[in-house]
């Protein structure tokens, strides 16, 4: 393989800009990305063909099992991230221990990162300590402990999107391309709540494929103001760095705001609240969950492989006997979030949605016909309510 070369330059992908200068086969690079790919569902949406209740539906957190020997750090608390920062260049001992000096900032952890060839598509990817980094994941991602403890077994772990967008196969393994290009099995799927990172591998499959060792931080610092906080960080680690702010983004996946027409709902999460009225007895935070497991709530409307299409992920010939005109401009489009989410609803509610229980798993699984996916719709819908009602 050809030496790699620490030139960079700029590739742009989508709005929200997360900029990681690592390495890829043949140059460096830096990335910019963002969370407009979609997410992972086994590509069905509803009233696709899937897994059924009687085949033992795979769980996406637990492939392989995990010896004994490679036990992780228990999980003791959850750390949500306000700020994710990504600096241009390694951050050094001295600015690490100024970033933990501003004022209001109680925790800090550090990451590897680097943009890697995935399947041929670059990839933003961090090298994480297992142990340490569990903490600032999503309640739901925290304390899965063998997703954690194949990390620590050098397996690789992906986002949703990332797994949606390049078809991944949980328990394969990957070539991922950078200074070298190890083939690396895929151990799960998980909810990151990071934007614009696509993968986690350990510090050891990190070194291996030439990540830029301390590229940046997440940063907790409850109750600080947010422009100070950015302010600080930004003087700190120069002006090329990329400061996120995350506090908007602590549910799983967030809820990104749009423009909407007038008297219409302005954000997803409004939208998931009015159409969840539709059916009493269901909640609106299993919409948004579903909302975000299949297309990280209308990043990346499809089609997907299975031909589903929309915010909602429904399948054409689902749509045309469930879907509503849902703002009232005398047409139900698949395509459109006002038409889609109550669409979503309505079709849950038929299946059964509103008793709740085992009533609101069963109607979940004939949205996506795999247990896996039932018990990640419920595990974000917990998130969801805990973050936001």
């Amino acid at each position: 393989m050809k030496g790699i070369r620490r030139r960079a330059f700029p590739i742009l992908v989508g709005g929200l800009a997360l900029m990681i200068a690592g390495t890829v086969a043949g140059g460096a690079v830096i990335v910019l990305s963002s969370p407009d790919t979609g997410l992972a569902s086994a590509g069905k949406g509803p009233g696709g063909r899937g897994a059924g209740p009687s085949d033992g539906a795979q769980d996406p957190v637990r492939i392989v099992p995990v010896s004994p020997a490679m036990a992780i750090a228990p999980l003791n608390r959850v750390v949500p991230p306000d700020v994710l920062a990504v600096a241009q260049e390694p951050l050094d001992a001295k600015t690490l221990r100024k970033i933990s000096g501003v004022r209001g900032v109680r925790e800090v952890t550090a990451f590897d990162g680097g943009a890697v060839r995935l399947r041929g598509r670059f990839a933003n990817v961090f090298g994480v300590d297992p142990s340490t980094f569990r903490a600032w994941t999503p309640p739901s991602t925290a304390t899965a402990t063998e997703l954690w403890t194949a990390l620590a077994r050098d397996q690789f772990v992906v986002s949703f999107e990332a797994r949606r967008a390049q078809n991944l196969e949980l328990g394969e393994p990957y070539y991922i391309e950078g200074r070298k290009a190890p083939r690396v099995r895929l151990d799960a799927a998980a909810s990151l709540g990071l934007p614009g990172v696509d993968a986690l591998v350990s510090k050891r499959t990190s070194q291996r494929l030439g990540l830029v060792r301390d590229l940046g931080v997440l940063v907790n610092a409850p109750g600080t103001d947010m422009n100070d906080l950015t302010t600080a960080l930004r003087e700190l680690l120069g002006k090329g760095a990329q400061i996120i702010p995350l506090r908007g983004e602590a549910a799983p996946g967030g809820l990104p705001t749009e423009a909407a027409p007038r008297g219409k709902p302005g954000s997803y999460l409004d939208l998931y609240k009015q159409a969840a009225t539709r059916c009493p007895g269901l909640s609106w935070t299993v919409l948004a969950a579903i909302g975000q497991i299949e297309s990280g709530h209308g990043r990346n409307n499809g089609p997907s492989t299975a031909g589903a299409l929309g915010p909602m992920q429904f399948m054409p010939g689902t749509w045309a006997a469930y879907g509503v005109d849902g703002d009232g401009d005398n047409r139900a489009d698949i395509m459109n979030p006002y038409d889609a989410v109550p669409s979503a609803a309505a079709y849950l509610c038929a299946n059964g949605a509103g008793r709740g229980g085992g009533a609101l798993a069963n109607a979940i699984w004939h949205y996506n016909h795999a247990w896996w996916y039932v018990r990640e719709v419920l595990s974000l819908a917990r998130d969801y309510a805990a973050n936001y009602d």
